[in-house]
């Protein structure tokens, strides 16, 4: 089985419902979750994740899942290509990383986990072989071996965390903002305009950036 690293960083992502989440798959739940995988596609279903702390302590892997679909396109207008790639998967352990990790960067330092490039700046990397049996039997002695969790039937749509929401909110601002440009324009060129004279500065100056003011 093929394993591969995902970054979270709380400077970049406080993620407050961690807490919440860790409850509900040490319930059982089979917990899905959408992560962005930097410019890897040879993440394939079945493929084993592992989720790395990094930025502040405590710092180390936290979580453990398996992938539920392949790479796919999320359009984004901060990234130059227009579009990042993610995967989505299901947790098989996550622990409130806000106080705890399973195995800390420090223990990362040592051979054999040390041929590995923990602190990515980029999620997706494949895990080396080496370094991936080491993980997951260090892994499995901590957590204890589990099931992979039973997931239901793939749906059309992606799953949706935090991020992916807060991505839409940002996007359907953006695209709101844009028919409001395009409609004053059209209004501004229809005979009514012509005749009348500009839109009154009452309407307001929206230059496109409301989604981007949190």
């Amino acid at each position: 089985m093929t394993a591969f690293l995902l970054i979270w960083s709380p400077k970049k992502w406080p993620w407050p419902e961690l807490p919440d989440v860790a409850k509900r798959v040490a319930a059982g739940e089979a917990v899905a979750d959408v992560w962005g995988c930097g410019f890897s596609r040879s993440i394939l279903p079945g493929d084993r994740v592992f989720i790395h702390r990094v930025t502040l302590e405590p710092r180390g892997v936290f979580a453990s899942g398996y992938v539920t679909r392949a790479p796919y396109e999320v359009p984004d207008a901060t990234k130059k290509r227009g579009y990042r790639l993610c995967v989505d998967f299901v947790y098989d352990y996550l622990l409130d990383a806000h106080h705890e990790v399973v195995i800390s960067r420090d223990e990362l330092r040592k051979h054999p986990f040390s041929v590995q490039t923990w602190d990515a700046q980029t999620s997706g990397i494949s895990i080396k072989p080496i370094a991936e049996g080491a993980l997951e039997k260090l892994w499995i002695e901590r957590t204890g071996k589990r099931a992979r969790p039973t997931v239901p039937p793939p749906s059309s749509q992606p799953a949706t965390s935090t991020k992916e929401q807060a991505t839409e909110a940002w996007s359907v601002a953006n695209k709101a903002a844009a028919g409001k440009r395009a409609a004053r324009v059209a209004m501004y060129f229809s005979p009514a305009r012509r005749s009348g004279g500009t839109p009154s500065d009452g309407e307001g100056d929206d230059d496109g950036n409301h989604g981007n003011d949190t």
